[in-house]
């Protein structure tokens, strides 16, 4: 059921009374979705770029925020990648209509995945900007020490300093419904175009993940570009031109 919010954006209610906050621009397939990043949401500059690009297009275009994010309903700390690749489905599923090209930063580079796998036959492309598969199985664990890990195991989670604007709030359930969906460990059976774009100077995200992604799409059209004085954040105007460059490419393709 679609309804307004007291906001501009727009109301995807869901079961037990959860609500998805979106913005939907109308246009030609195939659409474009972007899926943000961990503790991230639909206002950043990624999301408005690609918008901005996409009308200028005649794009069809969406953005959203998970469950616990931005401005949708629910309390972050509850969240996991589980619920969140479900919004990401019922978004695709609700919202859109033909082929979508997905576009995932970070924690929404695993999403997208995972949602394509749901739903192979409606995604016709996959965009990663320092895509995270796997971040809380083969990063975190990395990251925390043994104090750390008990904390989250005696206390359901821990807060850690993110460098942005609020702290990492890293919860027991994330990590243990992570496992759940984990994609690195064999073959990801997609066939459709996948571009990746990593920084080899993210801190946060190292870039070798983008090639043992690639590794493990089944596609053979994945192209990986990696940038040599790109952080995480890939939020420069250069890096902005290149996601877009990127998606245009892939839109030319496909079209």
């Amino acid at each position: 059921m679609l309804s307004s919010s007291s906001s501009d954006a727009q109301i995807l209610s869901r079961k037990n009374a959860a609500s998805i906050a979106y913005h939907r621009l109308g246009g030609r397939n195939p659409g474009v979705v972007f899926l943000t990043g961990f503790m991230s949401d639909m206002s950043g500059g990624k999301a408005l770029a690609l918008e901005a690009y996409c009308r200028a297009r005649g794009q069809a275009f969406l953005r959203f925020d998970y469950q616990g994010h931005g401005s949708s309903s629910g309390e972050f700390e509850a969240g996991h990648i589980g619920i969140w690749s479900d919004d990401a489905v019922a978004v695709l599923d609700q919202l859109t209509e033909g082929p979508q090209v997905l576009v995932g930063s970070s924690m929404g580079g695993w999403i997208m995945v995972l949602a394509a796998l749901a739903r192979p036959r409606r995604v016709a492309g996959l965009i990663g900007i320092a895509a995270a598969p796997d971040f809380t199985e083969n990063i975190l664990p990395k990251e925390l020490g043994d104090a750390q890990l008990a904390a989250i195991e005696a206390d359901g989670k821990i807060i850690l300093p993110s460098g942005y604007e609020d702290d990492y709030v890293i919860t027991k359930v994330l990590i243990d419904k992570g496992r759940k969906h984990l994609l690195l460990g064999g073959p990801i059976d997609l066939d459709c175009p996948v571009r990746l774009i990593h920084g080899m100077k993210d801190q946060s995200v190292p870039w070798q993940i983008a090639l043992e992604l690639q590794s493990r799409l089944v596609s053979e059209d994945v192209e990986v570009e990696l940038v040599k004085s790109g952080d995480h954040r890939l939020s420069e105007d250069a890096d902005i031109e290149r996601m877009l460059r990127a998606l245009g490419g892939l839109l030319d393709q496909l079209s």
